[in-house]
């Protein structure tokens, strides 16, 4: 096994810090982008903190999210009536490779399970964000865990 993989994901990319980095870095350039920026016309501050929390735990780091925002159900609800298309999501996708690119370490293959992560994961905030506010979603289970084999 290549000496990354005997780490986490959340360790391989520098911990709470680095995604604090990677989620201001990547909110300055959605809130400033024509096609994104009204899917974030409810976007505070906090969103960047939130973010980074929910990737720490995605990543098998602290499970701060869950403890502290509600876990998995919250951030689904969150995406309710947003109604993100095809080009709104491909659009966040190239946005967040290059803060990946910027804000992360330099190493391929943590890069690209972390991309897998997010194409994997905006794909099901686009199928949620088509259903209204206030749909109920079931419990959807814990929140998911990511590593360097995908979702563990």
């Amino acid at each position: 096994m290549p000496e990354e993989q005997s780490t986490t994901l959340y360790e391989a990319v520098g911990g709470a810090e680095a995604l604090r980095r990677l989620s201001g870095t990547f909110y300055e350039e959605v809130l400033a982008d024509p096609l994104l920026a009204p899917v974030f016309a409810r976007f505070t501050a906090a969103h960047v903190e939130h973010v980074a929390v929910w990737l720490a735990e995605v990543f098998s780091g602290p499970a701060d999210f869950t403890a502290r925002h509600g876990g998995h159900h919250a951030l689904l609800t969150a995406h309710l009536g947003l109604g993100i298309t095809e080009e709104q999501r491909l659009r966040w996708m190239e946005l967040m490779n290059a803060a990946v690119e910027k804000e992360l370490p330099d190493d391929a293959l943590l890069r690209r399970r972390v991309m897998e992560y997010f194409d994997w994961g905006t794909r099901i905030a686009e199928d949620v964000s088509a259903s209204a506010p206030g749909t109920d979603l079931g419990e959807p289970g814990p929140t998911p865990r990511w590593g360097w084999d995908g979702l563990a």
